[in-house]
């Protein structure tokens, strides 16, 4: 009997963009054209040395993620969309989805060339829908060109567009935002992305934060509330805190990182989980090409992933989507009891955070607000109760259940 091949997902980090955004901590390069070439190759070169790893693997997903990965070009992108044609098994109903910013899409002969290559889904950097915020965060783009790459999208031939959306910008009011998402919606894509705005370290936004009127946090989560509820009402089912889909438009891709299947990330900054080694790459662009030219290391991190960290990722992750967690799932994966953790979902239900759905536990989109505390008490339960059973064995107590 033929063996089914397993799914795999895989991610390529394109690290180009024309500016950087001034919240951006990601991997890329600003201004960085004759890198292209040299990288494409680098690209290519990896993804062929990697495909015998994936002999047993049907890819159903490809991510063209960044950076700006339109920005690099169809030319490029078909080279390395036929490498993966060529050197892996790609399923036919394979997702396969570009990133890509409105100023980079205004030419819907582009996107037919892209579509005829093989790409099915297009993410587009839209951020906001009022021209002076995208200033202020440094976005090159314009409103009217996000209804200019919108058309181009359609006339392309492409029936699965995602927007990004962020909100708790600078000086941004519930009015702004409000009008922000009924505006991202009136373009009919069939998902949408909403992110709150992180001031991370490191970043021009981390140095600027002190000049700048940012929302806070409680008007950040009447944002976000607003969000789900307005979304709902537009037909659009959440399914992960920040992600919104039409019905049979949830991204594939992005599922795979929130229920624990595999994936193999290829460039600098990516990371991966294929098969059971959790392993990221140099944050480098000419020492990751170089690596990859002469046969170097060019692992920034590696790590096989233990029983006991799938267990805490299946909880971590599983109550970050929609569909949360189950008692049989979590039992048949982690081979120890769910009690601990029930206990603490069961107080949670009555203020209005956890809601139990046959045998499935989701939180609600009050309890994603504060999803890290859950998450923290739900870990800390589990661990309790190992700890209180380590303790009987060594008593020779095995009457402990």
């Amino acid at each position: 009997m033929k063996q089914e091949k397993k799914p795999l997902g895989l991610y390529l980090h394109i690290p180009f963009c024309k500016s950087k955004c001034i919240y951006c901590d990601f991997y890329s390069l600003p201004s960085a054209e004759e890198q292209m070439d040299r990288y494409v190759s680098a690209l290519s070169c990896h993804l062929i040395e990697t495909a015998p790893r994936a002999a047993g693997y049907t890819v159903d997903t490809v991510y063209f993620g960044g950076g700006t990965p339109s920005y690099l070009g169809e030319k490029r992108l078909k080279k390395l969309l036929k490498t993966i044609e060529k050197q892996y098994t790609l399923s036919r109903e394979a997702e396969v989805t570009i990133e890509a910013n409105p100023d980079s899409l205004q030419d819907f002969r582009m996107v037919r060339a892209l579509r005829r290559c093989g790409v099915n889904r297009i993410s587009l950097g839209v951020q906001s829908t009022d021209d002076d915020e995208l200033k202020a965060i440094g976005r090159i783009h314009t409103f009217a060109q996000v209804k200019d790459a919108v058309a181009s999208v359609r006339k392309g031939g492409i029936q699965n567009l995602s927007l990004d959306l962020i909100y708790g910008l600078p000086g941004q009011t519930m009015e702004k935002w409000q009008t922000t998402l009924e505006q991202a919606a009136d373009l009919e894509p069939e998902h949408l992305s909403c992110y709150g705005l992180k001031v991370e370290e490191g970043t021009p936004l981390w140095r600027m934060q002190e000049s700048l009127i940012l929302p806070d946090d409680d008007l950040q989560a009447d944002m976000y509330l607003w969000a789900v509820d307005f979304l709902e009402c537009r037909g659009y089912e959440q399914y992960e805190i920040s992600n919104f889909a039409k019905s049979g438009f949830a991204s594939r891709h992005n599922l795979k990182y929130w229920t624990l299947q595999e994936y193999a990330g290829f460039g600098p900054g990516a990371h991966s989980d294929f098969g059971g080694v959790r392993y990221a790459f140099v944050r480098d662009l000419a020492a990751y090409c170089a690596g990859v030219e002469s046969g170097g290391n060019i692992l920034s991190e590696s790590e096989r992933i233990s029983d006991r960290e799938r267990h805490r990722e299946y909880l971590m992750l599983g109550l970050r989507t929609a569909a949360g967690i189950s008692r049989r799932e979590f039992e048949a994966r982690c081979r120890t009891s769910f009690d601990p953790i029930e206990g603490v979902l069961e107080k949670l239900v009555s203020p209005g955070y956890v809601k139990k759905e046959e045998d499935r536990w989701h939180l609600t989109p009050e309890g994603f607000l504060v999803s890290n505390q859950i998450i923290g008490q739900a870990l800390e339960a589990l661990e309790t109760e190992k700890r209180r059973r380590a303790e009987a064995a060594a008593r020779g107590d095995y009457r402990i259940r």
